[in-house]
């Protein structure tokens, strides 16, 4: 009898048949279309966001230093690409080198009798590339002068060694003068080939040359993701396994350094990648995962679970494809490169790579930008538990 029983409830649960439970909603062919036609549309997104700024990115208004007269900077600009540099007339090489030092320029053109281009693989490999492509279109176009000069003088030559074997008999007794004949004309006719000669030479000179353990850049370029997903991933697990709202904010600071210390020892200790001061880059690092906790944290006390996706989105979505990690913000069309420098993404990609390499650069903004999210992302969390105890008070009363 109980055999028979639980087969029958058995049957009732699995079988083809099997009726709703009651109040249950009922499958719907709508929501399942739906549901297909959302998903796609996430997908999309996160395709066009991570794909659109590499797609659409190209070179324009590049600042460069140029050292020469304006008549020569006139001719960098329309042999270049155009749009492509963005000229800054300067006085001398030295001040070139240093505007290169602190990132107010990629590179620099020195125009004259030994032409030069100083470039800098650690500021941009991109840019780096660009500007040894114009160095060899500049080598080309002085061996192509000089090839023609050559040939000018060839036919010089030959014009005087003609004349000269029309004999002593062409020549007036007069022109020979008391002395005898003057110097013979096939000696002052190398000249000309002697001068051609001497092809000035391009020369390109890295001021700022990436680390050996990092010669091609990829690895700065890749280390502001773990700094993005570690914040994403610190702010869930923080804001999900915490329940009090103040205890959030504490859990957030010790993430914060714990979490810019151990990628600190991966990125620069281990990999080599970072460069420069190990506490400022701890510093650094702890300061971005903190503030996308904090960011994650805050949305989460306001709005409850739904907060961890705008915090994702704001950061990873956004912030990630428009930091310029792998290209310079002046590839990115519009403003989208300068509005990502105030997203937490780009200010600390951008802060870690000038810490390594250019210790002399302006980085004020970019620490007030990770700065300024990790106390709005605080503030949010204290507002939340705000709101909770006034909703607890309301309801008691």
């Amino acid at each position: 009898m109980q055999t028979r029983i639980l087969a029958t409830s058995d049957s009732a649960e699995t079988g083809p048949e099997a009726e709703p439970a009651k109040g249950a909603p009922k499958p719907s062919l709508k929501q399942a279309l739906l549901a297909a036609v959302f998903a796609a549309a996430i997908v999309t997104i996160i395709l066009l966001a991570f794909s659109w700024p590499t797609v659409t990115s190209e070179p324009k208004d590049l600042p460069v230093a140029a050292v020469g007269d304006q008549k020569q900077i006139d001719q960098i600009t329309a042999n270049a690409p155009e749009g492509m540099l963005d000229l800054k007339k300067v006085d001398s090489r030295a001040e070139a080198q240093q505007l290169i030092r602190e990132r107010e320029v990629y590179g620099a053109f020195i125009v004259g009798d030994e032409p030069e281009i100083l470039t800098s693989t650690a500021a941009s490999p991109a840019v780096a590339q660009q500007l040894n492509g114009i160095a060899s279109q500049m080598q080309q176009k002085i061996d192509k002068q000089a090839m023609s000069g050559m040939q000018d003088g060839m036919k010089e030559m030959q014009d005087a060694l003609a004349k000269a074997s029309q004999g002593p008999a062409s020549q007036s007794p007069a022109s020979q003068g008391p002395a005898g004949p003057q110097e013979n004309p096939g000696e002052q006719a190398q000249a000309p080939t002697t001068s051609a000669m001497e092809v000035p030479q391009v020369t390109v000179t890295d001021v700022v040359p990436l680390n050996d353990n990092d010669s091609t850049g990829a690895g700065l370029a890749i280390a502001g993701l773990p700094l993005t997903i570690g914040g994403i991933v610190g702010g869930v697990l923080t804001s999900m396994i915490v329940h009090s709202r103040r205890m959030r904010a504490v859990a957030v600071l010790a993430y914060g350094a714990i979490g810019g210390l151990a990628l600190t020892l991966v990125l620069q200790t281990w990999f080599g990648i970072l460069q420069g001061n190990f506490g400022l880059n701890v510093l650094a690092a702890g300061l971005a995962v903190a503030a996308t906790a904090a960011l994650i944290n805050g949305f989460v006390s306001l709005i409850g679970p739904g907060g961890i996706a705008i915090g994702a989105v704001l950061t990873m979505f956004i912030g990630n494809p428009i930091a310029s990690l792998q290209a310079p913000k002046e590839f990115l069309a519009g403003a989208w490169g300068d509005i990502g420098q105030f997203l937490v993404p780009g200010a600390s990609g951008t802060l870690l790579r000038d810490l390594s390499y250019f210790p002399g650069a302006p980085m004020t903004m970019q620490w007030w930008v990770l700065i300024g999210w990790f106390v709005l992302g605080i503030a949010l969390i204290l507002v939340g538990h705000l709101l909770a105890h006034s909703k607890k008070r309301a309801a008691v009363s």
